[in-house]
């Protein structure tokens, strides 16, 4: 199972790409209307979207008092059957988001005394 992080510079190229990779494939709806779905050997898609770095603040009537600060780029993740090459593929050290059971493991450093 390959597991992949992936970031864009926006959604549209983010779903350009996967259709390239096979990732999504467009199929037809009973209404004739395009619609996404996995391609072969995938097994989930989760799009992140933009991650937030620091919350916006806000008045008592909800209006914006700062702006809220972005990582750069739209994220996406991957779980496939298949290996695929991604120009697009990142190694965050702190993920938003794993897969149940797919959980990066933390390297220990046991002669620094961790446990």
């Amino acid at each position: 199972m390959e597991i992949y992080k992936l970031n864009y510079t926006d959604k549209e190229t983010a779903i350009a790409d996967l259709l390239v990779k096979g990732v999504y494939v467009e199929v037809k709806d009973l209404n004739d209307e395009p619609q996404l779905t996995y391609g072969k050997g995938i097994q989930a898609v989760v799009e992140i979207g933009k991650i937030v770095l620091e919350n916006g603040t806000y008045d008592a009537d909800f209006n914006e008092v700062t702006a809220p600060i972005f990582d750069d780029g739209y994220k996406y993740d991957v779980m496939s059957n298949i290996e695929i090459v991604f120009e697009s593929q990142i190694f965050p050290n702190n993920p938003r988001h794993n897969f149940a059971g797919c959980e990066t493991i933390k390297e220990i450093d046991f002669e620094q005394g961790a446990i």
